[in-house]
């Protein structure tokens, strides 16, 4: 038994939408699929074609267009244009979550060229990026060198840009923390056309650290210098399955990367585990390896990138039947494990997609692209989705995963559940995100003096009283996991879908610092609030209104103190 239960709901009739959902199948697997494989074949020549130029010619390439930015941004005028706001489609971005506020008068600053890897610098160990670099990309240049980031987020089409402004993890954040947190220096344009370079310790470095979770509403980042490490040829991926409560399945997560003895030689280099159900869960760890470990006599090598091979997430529960096993698997593709599958939505935007017939004749084009799975969903599946799904990230100390997994299962009844571990550092000054004050006093598992450890529960399907014809309440139910976290000092991650008030929202995040840097930068009335900006729904012209008429304040305040 979990050791809890979730409450009893009556049926829900079914509507036409739920049958539009039903057979969304034949619109991804004749239109969206093809476009998709269309769109990343023209993204891979772009890439190669910028591999191919010289460092001077990319350097020059990026001086250009920063001085295109600064022109574009100095031609806004206050008075009657919008908030800034990139030229990029309300659909682009990677997530649930609309960017609806570009559907109000906003005046757009277009970044699309900046897709640039513009350096590798292997003494200082540091990658210098532009912002649209993928992960795909930079994985591509960087493992053929034995190099990596220090952190790389699992989907191919995640950004730089997006990791940093926003939220990224892996399964090597338990060491390096988020992505922002591998980040060494940033090149940002400001409201007023200037361009600064901030790092952790120079004149800039308050701009520094307020830029993650600030979600592009303090200026706009156009290359960011990055963390490199030395990584080897596989990962030695270990599965150990185990069962009981969702307590006890909490308590094997962590100590499957926090020895209880602190006996750092047992730490992993990655770590994740998959709950598959309120009593079963495979709890993955792996370590670097080199060619010739992984090729000696009796090692498994698991090539799983290959398009008709099993999803990971599938492969990975058979040790539940199997017992524990080992395996090596090539670097890049462990790395990217989850994008073929897009963790386990594959399963819900394509059913028969995971079978061996499909992937075979059809794997190839996997994934679909989810701007086009949404940009062709339609205001009626989209509703559906954000009231019958649930995407989020809930971002919580390590020692209440378990109080997490038990609301999470009454609340939800989902499956699977993705835990992967990051540390929170404490940092010279609270930023939006930060750990508890004093945590350090009281040694808990996975704590060190500089830093807590979190976990990220990964809530990505439709939840069991869905799949059982269900009433549900999907903002409802997202509602009392945000008054959740804020409650137990969590923190969602902004690309979801949020329910947050202006008031909750800076309940769970801290605004002293952030606010701090919007008033030095003259952010104020030129990028929207990141309340305004990640919240659901439309931004109405009152709220762009309401953006200048602080400006105004602002300016009033200035001119009082000369």
């Amino acid at each position: 038994m979990s050791g809890v239960e979730a409450p009893l709901r009556p049926k829900r009739k079914k509507v036409l939408v739920d049958y539009l959902v039903r057979f969304r199948w034949i619109v991804v697997v004749f239109v969206v699929l093809p476009v998709s494989c269309f769109i990343y074949f023209r993204l891979f020549l772009g890439h190669v074609r910028s591999a191919m130029k010289s460092d001077e010619r990319r350097r020059k390439e990026h001086e250009e267009n920063v001085l295109k930015v600064i022109k574009r941004l100095k031609q806004r005028d206050p008075t009657k244009d919008g908030l800034v706001c990139t030229a990029r489609k309300p659909y682009i971005a990677v997530g649930m979550r609309n960017v609806d506020y570009k559907r109000a008068r906003h005046f757009e600053v277009d970044l699309s060229a900046f897709r640039n890897i513009l350096e590798i610098d292997k003494e200082r160990m540091i990658s210098k990026v532009e912002p649209l670099v993928n992960m795909g990309q930079i994985t591509r240049a960087t493992i053929p060198m034995n190099l990596s980031l220090a952190v790389v987020a699992e989907l191919d089409d995640l950004t730089v840009g997006g990791l940093i402004n926003g939220y990224g993890i892996e399964g090597s954040s338990h060491l390096y923390g988020l992505f922002s947190d591998t980040v060494v220096a940033m090149e940002v344009v400001l409201a007023d056309g200037r361009l600064v370079r901030c790092t952790k310790d120079n004149e800039h470095s308050d701009l520094f650290y307020g830029i993650p979770w600030s979600q592009g509403t303090l200026g706009l980042m156009v290359s960011a210098e990055i963390k490199l490490i030395p990584v080897r040829e596989y990962m030695k991926v270990i599965y150990t399955p185990h069962r009981g409560t969702l307590k006890e399945l909490a308590q094997a997560y962590a100590d499957s990367f926090a020895p209880r003895d602190g006996d750092s030689s047992r730490v992993p280099d990655f770590v994740e585990t998959m709950i598959y159900n309120p009593t079963e869960a495979v709890c993955m760890t792996g370590k670097y390896a080199s060619e010739a470990e992984a090729k000696k006599k009796g090692n498994v090598i698991n090539s799983i990138g290959w398009w008709f091979k099993p999803w990971f997430y599938q492969h990975a529960q058979t040790a539940l039947q199997r017992g524990e096993f080992v395996e090596y698997i090539p670097t890049r593709e462990y790395y990217h494990r989850h994008t073929r599958s897009l963790y386990w939505e594959g399963k819900l935007i394509l059913p028969c997609a995971d079978q061996w017939w499909f992937r075979w004749f059809l794997g190839w084009l996997m994934p679909p692209k989810v701007s086009l799975l949404k940009a062709t969903q339609g205001e009626a599946i989209r509703n559906y989705y954000h009231d019958m799904h649930v995407i989020q990230d809930l971002l919580i100390p390590l020692y209440k995963v378990a109080d997490a997994l038990e609301f999470c299962h009454c609340e939800t009844e989902l499956y699977p559940v993705w835990l992967c571990p990051h540390r929170l550092f404490k940092l010279p000054l609270k930023t939006m995100v930060h750990p508890e004050t004093g945590f350090e006093d009281h040694h808990r598992q996975g704590d060190t003096s500089f830093a807590q450890m979190f976990t990220d529960v990964g809530l990505y399907y439709a939840p069991g009283p869905v799949f059982r014809g269900e009433e549900f309440d999907g903002a409802e139910v997202v509602r009392k996991l945000e008054e959740w976290m804020i409650q137990n000092h969590g923190f969602q991650a902004q690309y979801s879908v949020s329910e947050l008030t202006e008031k909750n929202f800076w309940r769970m995040f801290d605004a002293s610092h952030y606010e701090h840097c919007r008033r030095k930068y003259g952010a104020i009335g030129t990028f929207m609030n990141v309340y305004y900006k990640s919240k659901k729904g439309k931004k109405t012209e009152k709220e762009v209104q309401d953006a200048e008429a602080e400006a105004a304040i602002v300016e009033a305040d200035r001119a009082e103190e000369d």
